[in-house]
């Protein structure tokens, strides 16, 4: 958890430090969201197929190399998951079950901002998450050690800008994430975290 916070600490004063430097190349943004989550099948927590929802909160600054391209990073609130899964308990199997898996995730993107005003902007690039809690539904285990405290894979995304004053904008947008490395720390079966998520949010 401490080199989670100081990550965050080490990009907001980055960020912070680039303003300074770039007056006008940059735009930082606050948004919320909200995802649907799964993982790819396996065998050791069920079929991974049905989806998990949850409130994301994220926080970002894009660094503008001209008017069309910027290099967007963000940091983000991201809890991951799946659904309608089963639990071997006690010699009995529990269905129905859902597993939360809560992420500090850190995308850093290329976004092209394009259109008459470039209102509008797509993103991609790599992201890396860091496990924060992994729990299930039926009794609230504390299930972390089950899983890899990192995630890694691809961040997708389509938006749309439109101008509320001279200094800021509304914004909303359409996020994925694919997940490309295993999340289950002791088994060999490869499932992956995928998610989608809609947010809205303001730029400064």
């Amino acid at each position: 958890m401490k080199k989670i916070f100081t990550t965050l600490a080490i990009m907001l004063g980055v960020c912070s430090l680039a303003s300074a430097q770039t007056k006008n190349q940059n735009e930082f943004d606050v948004s919320v969201g909200y995802g649907l989550a799964y993982v790819t099948a396996n065998q050791t927590y069920g079929s991974g197929t049905g989806h998990i929802g949850g409130v994301n909160f994220a926080v970002s600054a894009d660094h503008y190399l001209n008017e069309s391209w910027s290099i967007r990073a963000k940091v983000m609130y991201d809890p991951k998951g799946w659904g309608n899964s089963y639990l071997q308990l006690q010699g009995k199997t529990v269905t129905g079950v859902y597993y939360s898996l809560n992420y500090i995730t850190l995308p850093v993107t290329a976004s092209w901002h394009f259109g008459k005003e470039h209102e509008w902007y797509v993103n991609a690039g790599p992201y890396v998450g860091f496990l924060t809690k992994a729990s299930e539904d039926y009794n609230n285990s504390d299930l972390k050690s089950s899983f890899n405290s990192v995630d890694m894979g691809a961040d997708l995304g389509l938006g749309l800008k439109l101008p509320i004053s001279n200094k800021l904008k509304f914004f909303i947008e359409y996020d994925g994430q694919l997940g490309v490395s295993n999340i289950l720390a002791h088994d060999s079966s490869g499932a992956q975290n995928q998610r989608s998520a809609l947010n809205v949010g303001i730029k400064f």
